[in-house]
């Protein structure tokens, strides 16, 4: 053979052996694909939005109040990541759910000041036959929480800074319940006594609190349902909220859960920390329709 023939025998071994090393295996190729569709369900999955409906049975709710409808929205986090519309069309589902009450529990907007007026505008337009009730959650007072209390209270929402009222549907005379809201627990302003304070004994208790931390004090306290967010749900997530024997996780993440003879409901929010992504956790709206009867 000669040198010009063994150079282009050469040639032709090296470009095989490139060829073959520049081709992906299947799997490899399976593992790419996999995570290329899990990146784009995590950056599109902020963009959905989901109605959760829940009946939630309450033994002390008045029956003239049974089936008084509840509309939770929480954890916006409006800031330089948040979707275009998307706090409007938040807003848009939840007045069509035609609520008797809605409750917004907390964390309004990330650190950025300059996002908390669009923000309370746009809540603004939330429209109940009784009424718009706001807690603050921790992100609110890392950014600026006398700021966002003036802001909300000037859109006509009420906010309750542990503090409670004795509510009274102005269709439905006759019955009441008592509506409480704590500070938030993570910055260390949580005051449950003097939120519950004024209530009776033996009357309904429905207390918004930001971080679902609260329930174990909320059960000896004897708060028959709480209303609370901050978790988002895990934002993602691959798991249940069931054990792989059945049972609820020790850890409420999401969800409707229980202490005793004290419910609580966990939404995954709207919006997103640290990185614009979900998984498995799409954004909610809550309806909760509550009904009168032992849960």
């Amino acid at each position: 053979m000669s040198s010009v023939e063994r150079w282009s025998d050469r040639r032709r071994r090296v470009a095989a052996f490139g060829e073959t090393r520049a081709t992906p295996s299947p799997r490899l190729r399976s593992l790419a694909a996999g995570l290329l569709h899990l990146a784009r369900r995590a950056f599109s999955e902020p963009l959905m939005l989901s109605v959760e409906r829940h009946e939630i049975l309450l033994r002390r709710l008045p029956r003239e109040l049974d089936g008084l409808r509840v509309v939770q929205l929480s954890d916006i986090h409006n800031g330089p990541f948040t979707a275009p519309g998307s706090i409007e069309r938040a807003v848009e589902v939840a007045n069509g759910l035609d609520p008797d009450i809605v409750a917004l529990t907390g964390d309004y907007v990330s650190h950025e000041r300059e996002f908390a007026a669009p923000c309370a505008e746009i809540l603004g337009r939330l429209r109940a036959r009784c009424g718009v009730y706001a807690i603050l959650g921790n992100h609110d007072h890392w950014t600026d929480a006398a700021l966002i209390t003036d802001l909300f209270r000037a859109e006509g929402i009420t906010v309750l800074v542990n503090e409670g009222m004795r509510f009274e549907h102005p269709e439905r005379p006759g019955a009441a319940f008592w509506l409480a809201g704590v500070d938030d627990t993570m910055v260390g302003l949580e005051d449950l006594p003097l939120a519950l304070a004024g209530s009776r004994a033996d009357e309904l208790k429905l207390l918004l609190a930001h971080n679902p931390v609260v329930l174990r004090r909320a059960a000896r306290a004897g708060v028959d349902l709480v209303l609370s967010g901050h978790t988002h749900g895990g934002q993602v997530t691959w798991r249940s909220e069931s054990s792989a024997s059945g049972r609820p996780r020790r850890r409420l993440l999401r969800g409707l859960g229980r202490q005793g003879a004290t419910q609580i409901y966990v939404s995954r929010g709207l919006g997103t920390v640290v990185l614009p992504v979900r998984y498995g956790c799409l954004p909610e709206v809550s309806l909760l329709e509550l009904k009168s009867g032992d849960g």
